[in-house]
């Protein structure tokens, strides 16, 4: 791996990092994501049962994700206005 291209990988997981620690809510926002294709995967299997439970466990990580953000935009917030 060239020195060039180490340096933009360091770039872009320190941009990650300091994404992640200012929108305390993105992870549980994609992670609903991912689980609201996976519960559509399931229900194309016709599998509704595990598709209802997917759905739940995506709608719970949504509102956590929400109310985080929610939070961040209280702290982060005010410092740009």
């Amino acid at each position: 791996m060239s020195q060039k291209s180490r340096d933009k990988t360091g770039r872009i997981v320190f941009k990650a990092k300091q994404y992640l620690r200012e929108n305390w809510g993105a992870p549980f926002i994609i992670t609903f994501m991912i689980l609201l294709l996976f519960a559509a995967g399931a229900l194309i299997n016709n599998l509704e049962a595990l598709a209802n439970e997917i759905a739940i466990y995506a709608y719970y990580s949504l509102c956590i994700g929400v109310f985080l953000q929610f939070l961040c935009l209280l702290k982060y917030g005010k410092k740009e206005e």
